[in-house]
């Protein structure tokens, strides 16, 4: 097997998934992307579960315990993820900490609740093809309080920023704050990515 960044020089600009490296996902990861809008978030969320569904699926995973996911793809300006949801599995209430981001329903269906700051709390069911991007002044809480199991594929910019926690959304503050002024380089997003997860 040759080695891949031989042939291709710009591959220590980005990491992606062995399952998914491919010249299709190459092409829209935009490594030279410095952040992502909301709009760019939900185009390439959609476009890599509409044109990458067989590879998706082949490395789709579910996990009684916890959701379950992998990473996709990562640079200095956005992380893609696949997440599973078992029926009864949910996120907390968080926003994501000044990050813009997306999620396309990759197969079933999801409950999503909302609010943006001073906002009320709006609610929305996902289902297999629906995709929506998001700027940072938003919370929201994902289950799947249905019978079968869901999986989607997420977008964030910039990437690994950490999330917030609420108990409620109603408790999410007046503001939240914006995007970090700062980006890492690739290498100390990597050792990020390792340890936890989306």
């Amino acid at each position: 097997m040759q080695d891949q960044s031989a042939q291709d020089p710009g591959q220590d600009q980005f990491d992606l998934h062995p399952a998914l490296d491919c010249r299709l996902l190459r092409d829209v990861i935009h490594p030279s992307r410095s952040l992502w809008t909301p709009r760019e978030l939900r185009d390439l969320t959609s476009f890599v579960a509409g044109e990458l569904t067989t590879g998706l699926l082949s490395i789709l995973g579910h996990s009684a315990e916890r959701r379950w996911w992998a990473r996709l793809g990562l640079t200095e300006g956005v992380e893609l993820w696949l997440l599973s949801w078992l029926p009864g599995q949910g996120t907390e209430p968080h926003d994501h900490g000044g990050s813009a981001g997306s999620f396309t329903v990759l197969t079933g269906s999801l409950r999503e609740d909302y609010r943006y700051p001073a906002g009320p709390i709006r609610s929305a069911v996902r289902t297999t093809g629906d995709a929506l991007g998001f700027g940072a002044g938003r919370a929201h809480q994902v289950t799947n309080p249905f019978e079968a199991p869901a999986a989607t594929v997420h977008a964030y910019s910039p990437p690994l920023v950490p999330t917030r926690e609420y108990a409620s959304l109603l408790d999410i503050p007046d503001s939240i704050p914006p995007l970090p002024a700062q980006r890492l380089p690739l290498s100390e997003l990597r050792q990020l990515a390792d340890q936890e997860g989306p």
